[in-house]
This record gives C-alpha cells, structure tokens and sequence, in this order.
C-alpha cells in the first residue's frame, strides 16, 4: 500500500486546499500513530510499576516511539486486514527487548479512543485559539461603528434604523456564545480509560489480581496520558461526544455562515453599503472583468453547510453503537472528525480575515438611510402624538396612509414627501405642530440605545478573551 499522493490521484480538499497546516496536523496519520505509540508506553509503564514487565522492556518502547514506519505498517495492514494489529506489529519489529509486551491487556479501543480524545481535545483547544482573533476583530469593528446610523432590514425590507456596530455587535454575541461553548466542550473531553474488549476491564484485572491495585493502575494512566476517562464504557467511549463536539463546531459554522451571508447580501450593488476585502489582482470573473464577487463569504457559506450535516452522521453512530460496539461507526469517523474540524478552522480563518477588512462605503449607508429613513422615523411621530393625546391605532392608519403613498413614489426622488405630507396633515398637527413633526421625522436620532449596547458587548467579548493564553 503506497504512502506517495501526488495530485494525479484524488485528494481530499482537505489535505492541501482548506484547513491550516497546524490543524492538518493534529488529524495527520503520523500524528495518530505517535499518539498510539504513546499510550501504549504509558500502560507499559503502568504495568511496569505493578511487576508486570521490566524497566528495560518500558525502556525500549520508549526508546523507539517515535520511529514511525507508516508505510511498513500499511503493508502489514494489507496482509492482516488490522490496522491497530498492524502497527503493533510493526512497532515489536522495531523493540527487541520490549516488543512482545505492547498491548498487553488492552483491546483496540483503549488505544484508537484514547488517541481520538487527545485529538479532539487538541483539535478543539487549537480552534478555540483561532477564534480569538476573530472575536477581537469583531470587538474592534462593533467599537469602531457603534454611533454610525444605517437602515435595518427585517424580512429583507427597510425597517427602522440601527446602527452598523450594533449589526456586528448580533454576530459578535453568536460567536461569543459558540466560543464559550467550545470551551466547555473541550474541557469535557474524557477518554474510553483503560477497560479492555467491552469495557469491564477483566482483562486487566486478570493481570493486576487486586482491585486497590487496579484503581492504582488506572489513575496512574488517567495522570500519564492527561486524560480522564468516563466513568463507564463499552468498547468504545460514549459516542455522543463525538456528536456533542461536532454540534459545537456547527454552532460555529452556523454563526459565520450568518455573517457571510448578510456581507452578500450588503455587498449587493443595489444595497452596497458593505464589502469583502478585494486584492489588486483578484479577478473576479473569468468572463467578465468588471466582477468583484463575495468569494470568502460564497466560500465560507459552502463550507458551514458541510459542517451543518455533519452531526447527523455522529447522531447515527451514537445512536447505533449497539449493545456493547459496532464497527459501522469507524470508517466515517475516519472523515467525518477531521473533515468537521479543518471545514470550521478554514471558515474562521477566512472570516478573520473578511472582519478585519470589512469595508463600509458610508456613503451608501447614508444614501440608504435617507431614502428609507423616514419612513421609520414615523414612529416617532406615532409615540409623540400618543403622549400629546391621540388615539394610538387611529394614528397608526394615518401614518400608514401616507407611508403607502410615499412609497409608491419613492422612485421618483420625492424623498420629502412623507414629511411634508404628515407636516400637512391636520389629524397630525392637531396633536404636534408641523415644525415638530420634521423634527420626528430625522430617522438618525431613532436608534434607541444602540451604541451603548454595541459597546457593552465588545467589552464583554474583550473580556472572555483575557483569559486565553497568547491572545492578550
């Protein structure tokens, strides 16, 4: 079984086009192998401590652990059809005096698991990382725009005014949430432990005799390999942690496939208010030059809806694990783990790089703003003429009726329209005088506490990030 991939064969997206180098890593073969390796130095050494082996078998494991043969191990693998057999069998080649002790009392399992839950714990720890920046990205923008007035938009039409920080300040608080889960999740992480074929560590015990001496053994490896184990197991670990960390990862993608989707949609030369960076040689267009497409967003939306499906596949592997373990998890976990995290560690990048150069055309926001404005701003009158006295629902019909009309020729550039026309409007002035009711109608002052609120969430995104190493 070749070891050599070249692009004139199929490789995943995965291994050279999305993900970063360093989360490449971490779900790598030889990184897999390493991790195996050192569990089962670990359970030597448990067992050395017992007088089960020797020191000098625990030596020349050690010795030789990271001498990593993938390809003898996958010419074995093809012969025996074992992959964990495999590599045992390659790694005793190499340990004259320690090979015939490796994997003593353990199944497969105690091995692969142990392996996976160190990964997803490093997979998650290193995401967390990744996602700092991004956060303080989007504390810098909600900071930096939090007075800026610009039109909202509920059901896609013009509703009242918000402000642009305060529209960063909704994705900064999805994603402060995600990242506190993340958190959560990888301090969760719990290994299978070390329990044998179906999880009741008989095989140990035969070993060990004692049970005040299996209890020694086992926190001697929960300290060793960093790891605690759940408090009971099958042959595997709980597969719901899978699903519990993939769900995690889609909370993520979820968030970011907001962001980039509302970039789209503003980016939009009709709206035109915001844009994704653009580099001095991008080309947007094979065919047409003038073109400056969405691409990290169109990429990011692509990628989040991979990752969205994907606790689905971990659901029925839970849900399937039947009675004590079933293989018909171990093949899409092969895929599905790796795969969730590189998709999510790419769209953070990409989104940390479309945050952080955003641009604003303020132009257009205040454009749009005047066309729309006021047409929000009548809320303003509406609670002004309630608190002089009138009729809350009478009012509202008055205001529709002219807001309805403005509207129809609003494409003729009578902007002023719906002003002069409430100015003009006895129902209107019988409760606000026509200077008052211009006044109202200024939809820039109607934005309520926005940039306060705007600014509270920065600090408080600033301040889940105190605590992660490096970020500060």
């Amino acid at each position: 079984m070749s070891r050599t991939f070249d692009h004139t064969t199929y490789l995943s997206p995965f291994s050279w086009r999305y993900g970063s180098r360093r989360m490449r890593a971490v779900w790598s073969e030889e990184h897999n192998r390493k991790l195996w390796r050192r569990l089962w130095v670990a359970l030597a050494e448990a067992e050395q401590r017992l007088g089960l082996v020797t020191q000098a078998q625990v030596d020349d494991l050690r010795q030789h652990a990271e001498a990593i043969d993938i390809a003898r191990s996958l010419a074995t693998e093809a012969e025996i059809q074992h992959d964990v057999m495999a590599e045992i069998r390659t790694f005793a080649d190499q340990c004259p005096v320690g090979g015939g002790i490796i994997h003593l009392g353990a199944t497969s399992m105690d091995i692969k698991d142990n392996a996976d839950a160190l990964r997803l714990r490093e997979a998650l720890t290193l995401l967390i990382a990744r996602l700092a920046p991004l956060l303080e990205a989007l504390a810098d923008q909600i900071e930096r725009w939090a007075d800026v007035p610009t039109i909202g938009f509920t059901h896609l039409q013009p509703a009242e005014p918000t402000t642009v920080g305060y529209r960063l300040a909704q994705y900064g608080l999805d994603l402060l949430i995600d990242y506190r889960e993340l958190e959560q999740r990888r301090d969760r992480i719990r290994g299978k432990g070390f329990r044998g074929a179906v999880g009741t560590s008989a095989s140990y015990h035969e070993l060990v005799q004692t049970p005040d001496r299996i209890a020694e053994f086992e926190r001697y490896l929960t300290e060793a390999i960093g790891l605690a184990p759940f408090p009971v197991a099958t042959q595997t670990y709980p597969r719901k942690q899978d699903w519990l960390v993939l769900t995690a990862l889609a909370g993520v993608a979820g968030s970011l496939y907001k962001l980039a989707f509302d970039v789209r949609l503003l980016q939009s030369p009709p709206v035109g208010e915001w844009a994704e960076p653009f580099g001095d040689k991008q080309v947007g267009s094979s065919a047409m030059p003038f073109k400056r497409n969405p691409i990290h967003a169109e990429n990011i939306d692509s990628l989040a809806r991979y990752v969205a499906a994907l606790p689905r596949v971990a659901w029925d592997n839970a849900a399937h694990s039947l009675l004590e373990r079933t293989l018909d998890d171990s093949a899409n976990r092969r895929e599905v783990l790796p795969g969730a995290f590189l998709a999510t560690d790419e769209i953070v990048g990409r989104a940390t790089r479309l945050v952080r150069e955003l641009r604003i055309d303020t132009t257009a926001v205040r454009n749009n703003l005047a066309r729309y404005g006021a047409f929000a701003a009548t809320e303003r009158v509406l609670m002004a003429a309630a608190k002089r006295g009138a009729d809350r629902q009478t009012m509202h019909a008055v205001i529709r009726e002219h807001s309805l009309a403005a509207w129809a020729r609003l494409g003729d550039g009578n902007d002023g329209a719906l002003a002069d026309a409430l100015a003009a409007d006895e129902r209107v002035t019988r409760y606000l005088p026509a200077d008052e009711v211009r006044t109202c109608m200024n939809a820039q002052d109607h934005i309520g506490d926005a940039p306060t609120k705007a600014r509270a969430l920065a600090a408080e995104i600033r301040s889940a990030l105190t605590g992660t190493p490096g970020q500060r």
